[in-house]
């Protein structure tokens, strides 16, 4: 496998260098350097205690963990975050917390960490999520980015198939899937669909309340 070595300088005492959690692991886990709060709808900059050179021709990309994304409300706010070959400044992420704010109590205020504990706080809307230093909050790749070079034509540009199609042209639309898992079907029967299978199916289902409209509109 081609390891591509990356320079990198510790700006921070509690900085991590990142490391990969197993042998197979495709990206490498990324650590605060210092407590964050984020409050519902805020948006804040978790530095990472480090700059790092990255070989030209390659970039660093910042992606989210799932299981924050699946368990929290916290949410990398550009991913897929670019560093690119030419910064040496301190690496951060940006991190949105999507909770709608609302009323503050209390009695049971709370931030949620990452690792599902709370810490009790005086005034705190909910939910409020501390990250902690040393907490893994993102992942990253270093991929090799070619360099284009633009041509500019008068000519036509070579046909395809899907042409001047735009969003959804490629394929049904996920509003006709939706309506499908509504009705109760399997998500995993309705991707196995064709397109005009699903087609067929929604309107046999909703042939009957299309009837009904119509009998009550006479």
């Amino acid at each position: 496998m081609k390891s591509v070595p990356v320079k990198i300088r510790p700006l921070s005492p509690t900085g991590r260098i990142p490391t990969y959690a197993t042998d197979g692991a495709a990206a490498f886990d990324l650590y605060a350097a210092e407590d964050t709060i984020i409050g519902p709808g805020e948006t804040k900059k978790v530095p990472l205690g480090f700059a790092v050179e990255i070989p030209p021709g390659y970039e660093m990309q910042i992606r989210p963990r799932s299981g924050i994304s699946l368990n929290t409300k916290l949410r990398v706010a550009n991913a897929p975050g670019t560093v690119d070959s030419d910064y040496r400044g301190e690496v951060v992420v940006i991190i949105d917390n999507i909770a709608e704010p609302h009323e503050v109590h209390p009695h049971r205020a709370v931030h949620v960490c990452l690792d599902g504990t709370a810490e009790l706080a005086l005034t705190a809307r909910q939910p409020t999520y501390k990250i902690r230093s040393s907490d893994r909050i993102a992942q990253a790749v270093i991929v090799p980015v070619p360099r284009v070079k633009f041509v500019e034509t008068d000519e036509e540009l070579a046909k395809t198939g899907r042409g001047c199609g735009g969003f959804s042209s490629s394929g049904i639309s996920l509003t006709e899937r939706d309506c499908l898992v509504t009705l109760g079907y399997d998500v995993r029967e309705i991707m196995s669909m064709s397109e005009a299978e699903v087609h067929a199916r929604l309107e046999t289902r909703l042939s009957p309340y299309v009837t009904a409209a119509k009998e009550e509109a006479e």
